[in-house]
């Protein structure tokens, strides 16, 4: 598939999976989605919303907006005057939801969050003389898993202002601890809750 070059073509083709990169499994972004169910009488082309976003466990799923384009990243829209869920893709989702900046920015944000995901648990970790486990520093972070009784807990620590959190739930490795800090890292990395913490000690 030949893609018009721009900024955001470019940045797509960097954060594609080699399979992607070797079959054209992508949208044209420059290009303004067609077909199937946009040319549908009923189904609404504008004022939707997303609901969920996910990775395809399906090699094939294919965008159910535009009935054409192969999807491994799914954007969940809906409408208030359509009965059911769409899974589509990037492109006719920022159609859909009619801010093609924002879809093209949660997929970027979700394809970078699933690769580092998939590096978590092969990244440096060091054993951890305090705790008893293991520990790594990320982005200005500290994580630690450790062992707590015959579960494993964690603890992330945002170093600079030394806010941190740790784990209420108890897990059976160490690998689950180490995924649910990650996915508290994720949401501190976008949300920055320490900065609110210390907004609200200084008043």
């Amino acid at each position: 598939m030949d893609v018009i070059d721009s900024p955001w073509t470019r940045l797509l083709k960097q954060i594609l999976t080699p399979q992607e990169q070797a079959d054209g499994a992508y949208e044209n972004p420059d290009v303004t989605p067609g077909g199937g169910k946009w040319s549908e009488p009923g189904v609404p082309h504008r004022g939707w919303h997303v609901v969920d976003y996910y990775k395809s466990g399906e090699q094939d799923h294919v965008c159910e907006m535009c009935e054409k384009q192969r999807v491994m990243f799914v954007h969940v829209m809906r409408h208030e005057d359509y009965p059911d869920d769409l899974k589509v893709g990037c492109v006719c989702a920022g159609h859909m939801e009619e801010d093609l900046d924002r879809a093209r920015q949660r997929e970027v944000r979700y394809r970078n969050k699933a690769k580092r995901r998939d590096k978590w648990l092969s990244r440096r970790w060091r054993s951890s003389f305090t705790y008893g486990g293991e520990y790594l520093r990320t982005d200005g972070l500290s994580i630690s898993v450790y062992p707590n009784d015959s579960f494993w807990s964690a603890t992330i620590r945002h170093r600079a202002t030394e806010y941190k959190r740790d784990s209420e739930r108890r897990y059976k490795t160490s690998d689950e601890a180490k995924y649910a800090a990650f996915e508290v890292m994720m949401d501190w990395l976008e949300k920055k809750p320490w900065e609110k913490n210390r907004r609200s000690r200084t008043r």
